[in-house]
């Protein structure tokens, strides 16, 4: 007789007690072990674009995973010319890598940075400046620009040069000849919900341009048409020479990329990046539909206009009510506890420090789910 499968869990704790499974998707709603309905407004933390069980990813997945999953980067893969392609022409910026996730691409992104300022011969150019409340992922380099305690806390040291300055307001002047990129975010997502000022990114534009620092923008949350926008800078009228993008663009298959200028690119020479899944043929297959969907402009007013009623509900329900498109955060008096409770009346809602709660829905959600929102949240 086979030995019985043990129902104990062997993962390890990093995410702390989870109390409800969930088994099943379907467009903006999740199903638990338990059959209980839940309106998504995690949506993967922003990843789920499309919502759950889209028929067109469905398909996309299904007919490349008849086809082919996976060769490596050794050989030509078609879907990524596609995907590179499209971003390229979205974004006004001119080569392509694919990753696997936000923090890989932001990982990469500081990598290229410093590559670049080496191949100028700026041996002196390293530092790597970040804002105020931003997130950047979790692998060592990325956490070193993601200024939080409670994230370094047992990793240090952490990546020298890395700088984020303890105001907004001195971001501009701690950008200088040393500096190989400063990263910023347009709309913080873990730190809030929070549009960073237009002019103070307007001014860390300008800054990087006149001392020759790259600015990096992290896409990884806002990108995709999260914020009715394909890509969120679009919006304020600055110039990236690196855009890092991950989350929607894969619809739930990890995916990351990083775009950037065609001089910025050129820096990188055979050997020096690479991953072994980045890019695969599955991935980029599911990006390209993914891409097709969400740039089209009848799919981003869309985001714009249930953004907007969105924006006025929340304004009903807490106070603070900031972000844009389908990115909202508000102020609660205990963010945890008001996600627990939005729980058990089968809402999904995330918080983002001790008042602030997160809201990300798939962008297929309609008007009729957020009256639906307001209805449980009432109860």
């Amino acid at each position: 007789m086979p030995e019985a499968v043990s129902t104990a869990s062997h993962l390890m704790n990093n995410y702390g007690v989870r109390t409800v499974e969930m088994v099943r998707g379907e467009g903006v709603y999740l199903f638990d072990s338990n059959g209980k309905q839940y309106l998504d407004y995690v949506a993967g933390i922003a990843v789920c674009s499309l919502g759950h069980a889209h028929p067109a990813i469905t398909k996309t997945i299904s007919d490349q995973a008849a086809t082919l999953i996976h060769c490596s980067n050794y050989y030509e893969i078609p879907q990524q010319k596609s995907l590179s392609s499209k971003l390229a022409a979205l974004s006004g910026l001119d080569k392509a890598f694919f990753c696997n996730s936000g923090t890989e691409a932001n990982e990469a992104a500081i990598k290229l940075a410093r590559k670049y300022a080496a191949s100028k011969g700026e041996e002196q150019r390293v530092e790597i400046v970040s804002l105020p409340n931003a997130f950047h992922g979790r692998t060592l380099g990325s956490l070193s620009i993601t200024p939080k305690a409670a994230y370094q806390a047992g990793y240090q040291p952490l990546l020298p040069g890395a700088h984020t300055p303890g105001n907004l307001t001195d971001v501009p002047s701690a950008i200088t000849e040393k500096t190989a990129a400063c990263f910023v975010e347009i709309i913080q997502g873990e730190g809030g919900v929070r549009p960073v000022d237009e002019a103070m990114l307007r001014a860390i534009d300008a800054r990087c341009k006149e001392v020759g620092a790259l600015l990096v923008v992290d896409e990884v949350q806002t990108g995709v048409g999260r914020t009715g926008d394909f890509y969120a800078y679009s919006a304020i009228g600055i110039t990236p020479d690196i855009v890092t993008m991950a989350k929607g663009l894969g619809a739930g298959v990890p995916i990351g990329a990083v775009l950037a200028r065609e001089e910025v690119a050129a820096a990188w020479t055979p050997g020096s990046h690479g991953s072994t899944f980045g890019g695969n043929p599955l991935a980029t297959s599911v990006a390209n539909t993914v891409v097709d969907i969400v740039s089209a402009p009848s799919f981003l007013e869309h985001v714009r206009d249930t953004g907007r009623y969105l924006e006025e509900a929340l304004r009903q329900i807490g106070t603070e009510v900031t972000g844009r498109g389908l990115m909202w955060g508000f102020t609660v008096d205990n963010a945890k506890e008001y996600v627990a409770n939005a729980l058990q009346k089968g809402v999904l809602l995330s918080a983002v420090g001790e008042s602030r709660v997160r809201l990300v829905p798939s962008l297929i959600l309609e008007k009729k789910h957020v009256d639906e929102l307001v209805e449980r949240l009432s109860r």
